[in-house]
């Protein structure tokens, strides 16, 4: 197996592609990741986050294109790559009816670790899970959050340049959700590459970067104040209105107005000009019924980006013949 150079890039795609039959699950992705940084993967379900991760992995061949994990070729060399990654999946992936020590000594002995490393790392990894006077407690005693800090520990005992993890904080509570990102962080510090699949936007927050995929595509990329800054087409504002259902369905008609959505008990909206449609807006949905409380621009949110995105794609998509 040979070593390819890449210098500070620790993960290399170039227009990757991944078919099953006539479907096309990961459409001319390309990007670059750099030791240390915590990339984000956004998108609605079965928008192919999770194929990429699987490819990246070595365990899904890519029909066309080329990717590069730790210096190897996912295509080439497959093993090589699963040597050198950590992967924790958004189902708990350990074994309930084994202890906790077991539980990490099975994974030592799957990456190779044993002996005097086990011992190093398996404290390491204790400590790291906040499981240590726990060596002996059945896996399926632990709470949602301390498994998870168990897979995690379990995932990097062999100390991978690359950790992937596959949406996994779901079904967590927000203060667990929160002490396991502060142990992502910790890594990240410490020089190790981390993909991580959310459907939590608090969560994306946290990345250096964040990609934006939808229907296989690279939709969006950057830093989440970037994406904020620039990647929403106009101004946002919100507006506390009523009754939602008339006041959605007639603001989308409404001139200037680019996009508009319901974001909790309010509707956020896209305009062109923020100036002309807080003085038009107002008088525009009285007349037609709506009951206005309040209008003012607001800063938007990754949310807000996220939702024009793929709003502005399915209104393309709709509008090809």
């Amino acid at each position: 197996m040979s070593q390819i150079a890449t210098g500070a890039s620790s993960v290399v795609v170039e227009r990757l592609v991944k078919r099953f039959g006539a479907f096309t699950a990961v459409n001319d992705v390309s990007f670059t990741v750099h030791s240390g940084e915590i990339m984000g993967f956004l998108g609605p379900n079965g928008a192919g986050k999770s194929t990429i991760i699987r490819m990246l992995c070595g365990l899904l061949r890519p029909t066309s294109g080329r990717a590069l994990v730790a210096g190897f070729d996912v295509a080439r060399e497959p093993e090589a790559v699963r040597e050198h990654i950590g992967y924790m999946s958004q189902k708990f992936s350990l074994y309930n009816d084994l202890t906790v020590i077991e539980n990490l000594r099975f994974f030592g002995g799957m990456y190779g670790v044993e002996g005097r490393a086990f011992a190093t790392r398996s404290a390491w990894a204790l400590e790291m899970a906040g499981l240590l006077g726990r060596e002996s407690t059945l896996t399926a005693e632990l709470a949602s959050g301390w498994k998870q800090r168990l897979a995690l520990g379990c995932a990097v005992l062999h100390r991978p340049p690359v950790l992937f993890l596959d949406e996994p904080t779901s079904g967590v509570d927000p203060l667990a959700r929160r002490a396991f990102w502060e142990l992502i962080q910790q890594m990240a510090a410490s020089g190790v590459t981390v993909f991580v699949s959310t459907h939590y936007m608090d969560e994306a927050e946290y990345c250096h970067r964040l990609a934006l995929i939808d229907r296989g595509q690279l939709v969006g990329l950057g830093a989440p104040a970037e994406l904020k800054t620039h990647a929403l087409r106009g101004e946002l504002l919100d507006l506390d209105c009523e009754p939602l259902g008339l006041a959605i369905e007639v603001i989308r008609e409404a001139p200037g107005v680019l996009d508009a959505a319901v974001f909790g008990s309010t509707l956020h909206v896209v305009v062109a000009d923020g100036n002309a449609a807080l003085q038009e807006l107002p008088p525009y949905l009285r007349a037609r019924g709506v009951t206005l409380s309040r209008i003012r621009r607001i800063y938007p949110s990754l949310e807000d980006v996220f939702v024009q995105q793929l709003s502005g794609r399915l209104a393309e998509k709709r509008a090809t013949p």
